[in-house]
């Protein structure tokens, strides 16, 4: 199946949330995760207070019954916002996670650059080195 239904499928699972929706969430005790490799959280920055986990290990991380779960997952019903760049990858990242046993895990509509636009708040990006 080419990556565009793959897409369109994993998205049909969704209830994707704008940036705003995904701060407010995240206020009401929502996980808001950040998939993006490091060389991006590096250029860009990042989102004060969003997890960190590599995407290679997301679910891993975040199967509610899982023995390598994050302390801060506190049950399938949990909800979970991950976000990428600009929101594919988290899409099916998002999928994934419901797949697993986490079926309120969605993604941030747009990803990081949808959160810059809105005007939330950001680390600043690091110098390079």
């Amino acid at each position: 199946m080419p990556i565009d239904e793959q897409l369109a499928l994993a998205r049909a699972g969704l209830t994707r949330v704008s940036a705003r929706a995904a701060a407010a969430a995240r206020e009401r005790g929502a996980l808001l995760i950040d998939i993006r490799p490091v060389h991006q959280r590096a250029a860009d920055g990042e989102i004060p207070g969003a997890l960190v986990i590599d995407r290679n290990v997301l679910e891993w991380r975040l199967d509610p019954v899982g023995p390598d779960r994050i302390p801060e997952v506190e049950g399938p019903e949990q909800t979970v916002i991950l976000f990428c760049n600009e929101g594919y990858a988290s899409s099916l990242a998002a999928a994934s996670l419901q797949a697993v046993g986490l079926p309120n895990a969605t993604d941030l509509d747009g990803g990081f650059q949808a959160w810059v636009a809105a005007d939330l708040p950001t680390t600043p990006p690091r110098s390079p080195t």
